[in-house]
Formats: structure tokens, sequence, C-alpha cells
């Protein structure tokens, strides 16, 4: 056998080693990411959010705090598994979006949401409560969620973390389906921002001259009362999909 034929031998077998060490050291990698997220405490404040001012606006298992928009108790939405869920196989005679008990100004929101295959959903606010104005957007600005399948996600005004049918997003955040995805929302003397998963996506003023200009630029001016306030609810949107919401926090500025 010929030094050159067990050099080549050597190499070969060293490959291979290194090979299933590297699978090896890979798939620690992925069971230790796997076994925190399994393991990851949710709606639960440390003491650190605490000290900051942050308050649970969803405790996990129940939903005290919220009702359904100029009405009460909703019927399409569930607690499961420590998620607010809304269950698209029970139906309602019209959609049930959800509001908080109370109104909030100058603010700071975060939270995490998981949207169905081809879902639409979005996180109205200022949203005022009144009998004669039927349903939260006809008041309420919207930070979209849209899943990427949907057909409208290639509108550049209907992406998510957008200002809904206002402006694109002011940096790209792209999101996946299935999967879990953070909101954050800034509110301070009329002026928000929205973020999607630490991208800022959205700016605006709601107290500058060029607001109502835009909103008559767009259908909400066919409703009076739509991104009049600068302080109201917040609101998880109702529009017939499944959709998944948790760590729902926020804290008073």
């Amino acid at each position: 056998m010929s030094a050159k034929f067990v050099g080549l031998s050597l190499l070969v077998l060293m490959a291979i080693s290194c090979k299933k060490e590297t699978k090896k050291e890979d798939t620690h990698v992925w069971n230790t990411k796997k076994l925190a997220e399994e393991n990851a405490t949710h709606n639960q404040l440390l003491d650190i959010e605490k000290e900051q001012g942050w308050e649970l606006l969803f405790d996990g298992e129940t939903l005290n705090g919220w009702h359904v928009y100029n009405a009460g108790a909703p019927t399409v939405w569930e607690v499961k598994n420590g998620e607010l869920h809304r269950n698209v196989e029970l139906e309602s005679e019209h959609n049930e979006d959800l509001v908080t008990d109370k109104a909030y100004e100058n603010y700071e929101l975060i939270l995490e949401w998981k949207i169905s295959n081809r879902g639409n959903s979005g996180i109205f606010i200022n949203v005022q409560e009144k009998p004669d104005v039927g349903t939260a957007y006809q008041t309420g600005p919207e930070y979209q969620i849209l899943d990427p399948n949907h057909m409208d996600h290639d509108v550049a005004v209907k992406k998510s973390g957008c200002l809904y049918g206002f402006s694109p997003q002011k940096n790209e955040a792209i999101t996946k389906s299935g999967q879990w995805n953070q909101t954050r929302i800034k509110q301070v003397n009329g002026k928000v921002e929205f973020y999607l998963n630490g991208v800022l996506t959205a700016v605006e003023d709601f107290t500058s001259p060029e607001w109502p200009q835009k909103i008559s630029a767009t259908h909400f001016k066919n409703y009076p009362e739509f991104g009049q306030a600068t302080q109201g609810k917040i609101t998880l949107q109702d529009w017939y999909f499944e959709v998944w919401f948790r760590d729902i926090k926020i804290r008073e500025l």
C-alpha cells in the first residue's frame, strides 16, 4: 500500500469526522433554540418591566379587560394555550372587533401576533365607541397585519406594519407565514410610530394640517369620525380570519 494512498485515506476519514462533528454541533444549536422557544414564558412581566411602568393587557388566561366593539362579551374569541385566538370555527352575525375597556392617549404598546395562511387582521388605535358608528375601522387608524400569501400583499399600503391605506412601509420589514411577529406602537401627543420586528415601518402626525388632506385622498373620507382623535381604545380586528395574539403589554407615557 503506497504512502500516497494512506495519506488520501486519512484525509477522507478526517473530512467525514469533521462533517459529523459539524452536524452534531448544528443539531445541538437547533435543539437548544427549539428548547428555548418551547420553554419561553409568555404573558408575564419582568421585574424591570414593572419598574418601567408596563402593564399586561392580556393575562394569558381570561378576556378580562376586553369587550366587543359597541357590545359585550365576545363569542368568537377564546383563550387557548396562553394565546388570544380568533376561532374561525365559531360564527357570528357580525365581526367582533375586540376592544380594550380603557382608552389610552400617550403610550407604548408591544405585542406578538401570528396570522393564518392568507389571513388579514389589524390593530386599530384611537378607537371611539359610538352607537351610530358601526365598526372600529370607521374611527381608528390601523396597524396592518397581513399574511405574505394574501392576495393584497403586493399592494404597498397594505403590507404588515403599514398605516393601512396611507403609506407603504417606511423601511422594509419581512414576515413569514406561520411565524410569530412583534408589533410595537408608540403614540405621544398625536404623533405615532409603528414598528414590525424591530423595524420602523410607519410615522404619522395626527395633529398636522396634512393629516386631514391625507384622509380626503382615501376611502376613509366617507367616515366623518375617522382619524379625528388622538386618544381612544386599542382594538384587535376581527376580519373572519384566524389570528393569534400574546404578550400584549402597554405603558403610559
